[in-house]
């Protein structure tokens, strides 16, 4: 297989590039569609009454969660206050006046139970673990998670993400065709972390997978709550910060 953007031969067959992470696998377009709104395409994941369910098709910036390390929720989150405001505030107001207030609840960490906090109501938001799962395929894995079988390198019973054949569904590129990193708005393992799709990190894995624990790897194996769901910065230029806004749009 030859990467369409770095033109490297991968004779493994990745359905991503391990060398520069683009696609070489075509990301499928979700049944509703795809629309242009505002600056953005956006697929339509949704129809219901007079609106859709809109998420922008790519990765439009890296921004971070919050501005510190600290318990959060999606309630008292920077981000939500940016979506909310400069971001919605950069759509012209007849555009914004067909972006729908809307009722947000998010749900506790479905595997650790970390308080998903407060309903808000949103005109811009992020989407919840659940929702990905209903809206790009539904594995099982969500209600009976995954056990790991013969891994040399885990040592726990249960990986702390879902990993299925809907992982191509899940990803997403940014303008330069890299498969990236987008975060959720649900709670990670712990209340200092954030679940995400994963993308692209060198590792040479096809990902997508849903980091619903978000979490590091110890030297023994065992898998540490904390960390991976870096909330105001990355580590790796790569990774974790990603965004892709989504809102009901009056038709």
């Amino acid at each position: 297989m030859r990467c369409p953007l770095c033109l490297k031969d991968d004779p493994n067959g990745h359905e991503m590039c391990p060398y520069c992470g683009a696609p070489i696998k075509p990301i499928p377009i979700p049944p509703g569609g795809k629309i242009r709104f505002g600056k953005y395409d956006w697929f339509v994941l949704e129809k219901a009454d007079n609106k859709r369910l809109l998420l922008t098709e790519k990765v439009i910036e890296k921004r971070p969660y919050h501005n510190q390390e600290c318990d959060i929720t999606w309630e008292t989150s920077d981000i939500r206050k940016y979506l909310n405001s400069d971001f919605y505030n950069s759509f012209s107001d007849s555009e914004k006046a067909r972006i729908a207030p809307t009722h947000v609840i998010t749900k506790d960490n479905p595997w650790y139970g970390t308080s998903g906090g407060n309903p808000t109501i949103d005109r811009i938001f992020l989407l919840s673990i659940e929702e990905v799962v209903k809206y790009f395929g539904d594995s099982g894995q969500l209600s009976a998670r995954y056990m790991y079988p013969n891994c040399d390198w885990c040592k726990d019973e249960y990986l702390p993400w879902i990993d299925d054949q809907y992982n191509v569904n899940r990803r997403a590129v940014d303008e330069t065709g890299i498969v990236r990193f987008w975060r959720l708005r649900s709670p990670g393992g712990n209340a200092r972390s954030v679940a995400s799709v994963s993308g692209f990190i060198g590792d040479g894995f096809d990902q997508g997978t849903i980091g619903i624990g978000n979490a590091d790897v110890l030297e023994d194996g065992h898998f540490l709550q904390t960390g991976y769901g870096n909330l105001s910065f990355a580590e790796d230029e790569k990774t974790m910060n990603g965004i892709r806004p989504a809102l009901w749009l009056y038709d």
